[in-house]
């Protein structure tokens, strides 16, 4: 034991205009279910359990450009998900609503942005 308080990651937060808009491209991009639904918060949890993705309504919101020059809004963070064929998941992406990125760094990775600009990639392992 090293002295530290039991701490454990239950989920990542992405502000959006619309909590509620951004957590339903989610739910039909991932197939996870809402845990909590609040005006303004939306939590979705992962099926096998785990961290889950949450919404949060951000007033001030700034979309992030992706890749970002100086004075550009930056993005906080992004997303990575795994897959099993990335031809077949990058049509599903597209189809809920992502956008393809015009910046393509990697060859096995897709990098999509989601309805309100957050930068996800998909890649296969």
């Amino acid at each position: 034991m090293d002295g530290r308080p039991q701490m454990t990651m239950t989920g990542m937060v992405l502000d959006a205009p619309d909590a509620r808009e951004l957590a339903a491209f989610y739910k039909r991009l991932l197939g996870w279910s809402a845990t909590q639904d609040e005006d303004g918060w939306v939590v979705l949890g992962a099926p096998g359990g785990g961290a889950g993705l949450s919404f949060q309504t951000e007033k001030l919101y700034a979309r992030p450009v992706w890749p970002a020059r100086p004075g550009d809004p930056q993005m906080s963070a992004h997303l990575d998900i795994r897959v099993d064929d990335l031809e077949a998941a990058s049509a599903h992406a597209t189809q809920a609503g992502a956008t393809l990125a015009d910046f393509q760094p990697q060859e096995h990775v897709r990098v999509f942005l989601d309805p309100d600009g957050h930068p996800f990639c998909l890649y296969v392992d």
